[in-house]
Order: C-alpha cells, then structure tokens, then sequence
C-alpha cells in the first residue's frame, strides 16, 4: 500500500504531476516562444519548456539506469519540434513513475527517501512552479495552484531544498536565527546560520517562537519561496532579516 511522501498521497501526486504537466505544454501553444518569463529574467517561455521537458528526460534516464545522468540539459531531435520533444519527454516519464509502486527503491539525491515515490513528488513541484512560468510567460492570468499541492511545496522546499540541498551546494547563512512559517493548518521552522541549515515541522506554539515568523495564503508562500514572488509578497512578523536570508538562500538552491 503506498504511503504518504510529504503531506501528500502517492495517488494524489500522480494525478497532480499529469494535469500539472499537460498544461505547462499547453501554454507553449498560446504564446511565443520567445515571451520572456517575469519571474525569471533572461528565460523565455521556450526555454522553460526544453528546460523541464529534459528534466522529465533525464529523471526517467536516471530511474532506468539506477545511477545519475553525466548530463541533463538536451534538445529536441532533428525534424522534432519543442511541443513534440516535451511531449515525448512527459509521456515517458509519467510511464516510467506509473510502472512502479512509489516504495520500489530507486537512486535519488536525497538520502532520506530512495524511492520512486521521491521522484514522483520531486516531479509534481518542479511541474507545479515552472508551469506557473509559462503561464505568466503567455500572459494568462495568476496562476493557481491548489491549496495541498502548495502545502506540499512549502514543505519540500524546507526540508529539501534548505535542509539538504543548500548543504550540498556548501552554502550557509551569515545570520544565525529562526524563521517560522505558518500557513494552511500546518507549521515549519527553518533555522540558519553558518554551522548549519535545517528545517522541521512544527506546532503553530514553536513556530511563532521564531525570530521572525511569515504568514499567509498557502500558494503565496510557496511562490515566495520557489522565487516567484518577491520578498515582500508574504506577512513577516520580526526584523524580516532572517526572512530574507532564507528567501535568499532559497533562490540560491532552486535556481
């Protein structure tokens, strides 16, 4: 029986990443490819799409190989355009995810969860925010993003990217604190400072404990966090100092 990866359900995040991913390749259909993304400058909607849809490539690679790629960046094959090289790139990794119950063991970067389930959720949240690139790359309307699918998001950007991959890049924080994070029912503190970089949910009671403490709707924060929005797109009770830091830190780690 699969188990909770996260907040989510196994069940839950398979059906998110195949919507998520359909309509990221649909916004390519709707704009320029040239149509430069707002929150990322110097990227165009294109290259989100060849950008993700080789990530989809080089995940499925990984799975199949059971070891990492030496590379992942990739281009669509002669004669085969963008839409046909995603969509190809989408179809074989949501087949490869699929075939397997999220506890098989397969190799992953983080070595708290070497499952397929790792992969699955890994794949939702990179769909979810670079699917909000192409939307405001087309000009469409804010996008929306689902309250547990944000949750989620929060939660892996804490515990995955500051706890673990911030670490891994050898990056620090020059100012020792706590953040607190409170949104949707649920609670996190991120800690930082030049000997270490942690996070870890929490009661509601220690997060507002924090030195600074950041509030507010579900999908705001996981955009403010992700870099998608900017520092002052959430509520921050404190200094902001630390706040800022971890916002920081986190483009750092997600770029």
């Amino acid at each position: 029986m699969s188990r909770e990866h996260g907040l989510l359900h196994q069940k839950r995040i398979l059906e998110a990443l195949s919507a998520e991913s359909l309509v990221l390749g649909e916004a390519l259909g709707t704009a320029s490819a040239d149509a430069p993304v707002p929150a990322c400058p110097g990227w165009s909607l294109g290259e989100v799409v060849r950008h993700v849809g080789s990530v989809y490539r080089m995940v499925r690679r990984w799975l199949l190989d059971g070891r990492r790629p030496d590379a992942w960046q990739s281009d669509p094959d002669e004669g085969q355009s963008l839409a046909e090289f995603y969509a190809a790139a989408r179809l074989g990794l949501l087949e490869e995810l699929t075939a397997h119950d999220p506890e098989t063991h397969a190799d992953t970067w983080w070595p708290a969860d070497r499952t397929y389930g790792f992969w699955r959720r890994r794949m939702l949240h990179e769909t979810v925010v670079h699917r909000a690139d192409t939307q405001q790359a087309a000009g469409q309307a804010a996008p929306v993003i689902d309250e547990d699918i944000a949750l989620d998001g929060i939660d892996e950007a804490l515990a995955l990217w500051f706890g673990q991959k911030l670490p891994m890049l050898g990056l620090t924080g020059t100012r020792t604190g706590s953040v607190g994070v409170l949104t949707g029912g649920h609670s996190w503190i991120a800690r930082a400072g030049p000997e270490e970089l942690v996070a870890w949910r929490c009661s509601p009671e220690e997060a507002e404990r924090a030195d600074d403490v950041v509030s507010g709707h579900p999908q705001r924060i996981f955009l403010w966090l992700w870099g998608r929005a900017s520092p002052s797109a959430v509520s921050v009770r404190g200094s902001r100092d630390l706040a800022a830091q971890l916002w920081a830190l986190l483009r750092l780690a997600t770029r």
